[in-house]
């Protein structure tokens, strides 16, 4: 009796598909192991430069790359024990059919598994720039890491991209360059706008007006730069919400970095009550003077003047500088004088004015 394994099904035994099978479920269960564990090897070779971010974050970008490339490869050992039934006649692998719509469809699924693997792997990369790039005295390596990231990825995938059209379906990689210059000009016209914005992010990097961090406002615009890319800027607002602005208008645009500031000047009036006396008024304006002039933060000479008569008040205008570039410190030390300038009212026994109206009523003599 014919042993049950060399039974044949469609021109294969069954040791061959048990084999297939067994092959197909190892791999099934043991890919994501599998994977991990060349994560971690991987970091291990490669420590001394990543060890700023640590390996959980390398092995959360590589292992589902890893772990399908596994699994590809998994498919191809074991489909090496099949093959096709001799009767459906199917045309060699070299020539048109379905061995070679196959042998493509697994190199073009590897090539992309590979590529995509290689692409996390420079997102890794890119965050360990970043976490570099914070602790230089300068800005402006904050704001080229993910731009030369973005850069280094593109190349990547038009490399693949070259590869597969060369290596795997033999098309004549250097007729298609020559080709491209041809239709570069249809290509420039058709995305004008695209090349606008990819020529801006090059001025920005050159003319430099803000770095990552700065805190920037323009049409209508407000908030920290995030980060510059090929097509765009992303900006972070006030309100937390990420607006995401084409590098053309950014510096098309006329744009006020607020960060770079020396100062921030504030000039404001206050209005007392019409009973208030010209010694109490002198004394107010000379007291809020004082209170400037000891601020270490308040420069230049703040000015303290008796400016008109209002409707309802007496009006005071006081203007000064606060040498800080930052909005917070600003405010602190703004508060702190609005409080003083309160005090100092109150003690010398007058108020603040409100809007108010004067009505007169006369009696008619009899």
């Amino acid at each position: 009796m014919m042993d049950p394994l060399q039974w044949t099904f469609l021109g294969n035994t069954v040791e061959n598909y048990l084999w297939f099978t067994g092959i197909f479920l190892v791999g099934l269960f043991f890919k994501n192991l599998i994977s991990k564990l060349i994560s971690y090897l991987l970091f291990n070779v490669l420590r001394k430069y990543f060890k700023s971010i640590g390996v959980q974050k390398f092995v959360d970008l590589t292992t589902r790359p890893f772990s399908i490339t596994i699994f590809l490869l998994v498919i191809f050992i074991a489909c090496q024990f099949l093959h096709f039934p001799e009767e459906w006649h199917l045309a060699s692998g070299k020539e048109f059919g379905v061995r070679m719509f196959l042998d493509k469809l697994f190199a073009v699924a590897l090539l992309f598994c590979v590529t995509w693997t290689v692409l996390r792997i420079m997102d890794y990369i890119g965050l360990v720039m970043k976490e570099r790039a914070k602790h230089t005295v300068s800005k402006m390596d904050d704001l080229f890491v993910p731009f030369l990231v973005s850069a280094i990825k593109a190349m990547i995938i038009i490399f693949s991209l070259f590869v597969m059209l060369g290596g795997i379906f033999k098309l004549n990689v250097a007729s298609i360059i020559a080709g491209l210059g041809i239709g570069g000009l249809a290509i420039a016209l058709a995305s004008k706008e695209t090349l606008e914005n990819l020529l801006g992010s090059f001025l920005i990097f050159a003319d430099k007006p803000f770095a990552v961090g700065d805190l920037i406002k323009s049409d209508g615009l407000y908030g920290h730069i995030e980060e510059v890319g090929f097509r765009s800027t992303k900006v972070r607002t006030l309100e937390k919400t990420l607006i995401t602005v084409p590098n053309k208008k950014m510096i098309d645009a006329e744009l006020e970095n607020q960060t770079v500031r020396t100062f921030y000047r504030y000039k404001f009036n206050i209005g007392l009550i019409y009973s208030t006396t010209a010694e109490q008024l002198r004394k107010i304006m000379g007291e809020i003077r004082d209170v400037l002039d000891e601020n270490p933060l308040v420069v230049e000479n703040p000015t303290v003047f008796f400016s008109e008569f209002g409707n309802s008040a007496l009006v005071i205008t006081i203007i000064y500088l606060v040498s800080t570039s930052d909005y917070d410190t600003y405010a602190s030390t703004k508060q702190d004088i609005n409080f003083k300038i309160m005090e100092i009212v109150s003690a010398n026994g007058s108020d603040f004015a409100f809007p108010s109206t004067s009505v007169y009523l006369e009696k008619e003599p009899q």
